[in-house]
């Protein structure tokens, strides 16, 4: 496994550039469409649109992450996971002011937020992309 500091910086303003994205998701959900289509259908649309989101642009800024062995694509994925999951807790109590249990519905499938299977995507799109791109 090959993680330099370099890497890290690379990879994280990747991720920066997807929690953008994401925050646009969200007000698009929120703002326009609940409008179009039912709140309970919303959020699902918008989890699987973030999944989508992830993917393109790790395939697209794939070539900023040079070429490494499987393990260090699963670390970079797990970088994305703990960011991710730093920033919707942190972000969401102390700025929005969410309580920890409203923060912890995002992981409530059976409501059709589909927030666990981002995670998921975000953890694994780099392996993913890496075989796509038959670097592994």
């Amino acid at each position: 496994m090959h993680m330099t500091f370099n890497l890290f910086l690379k990879t994280s303003m990747i991720w920066f550039i997807i929690a953008l994205l994401a925050i646009v998701n969200g007000f698009f959900r929120e703002n326009i469409l609940v409008g179009m289509i039912s709140p309970n259908m919303a959020v699902p649309v918008s989890g699987i649109t973030l999944s989508m989101i992830v993917l393109i642009v790790t395939y697209v800024s794939f070539p900023l992450f040079g070429k490494h062995h499987a393990p260090t694509y699963f670390v970079i994925g797990l970088q994305w996971v703990l960011m991710t999951l730093l920033f919707e807790f942190i972000f969401g109590h102390y700025v929005m002011g969410k309580s920890w249990f409203s923060l912890l519905q995002v992981f409530d499938i059976m409501k059709g937020d589909l927030f666990i299977i981002v995670l998921i995507v975000s953890l694994f799109s780099p392996l993913l992309v890496a075989k796509i791109k038959k670097i592994l």
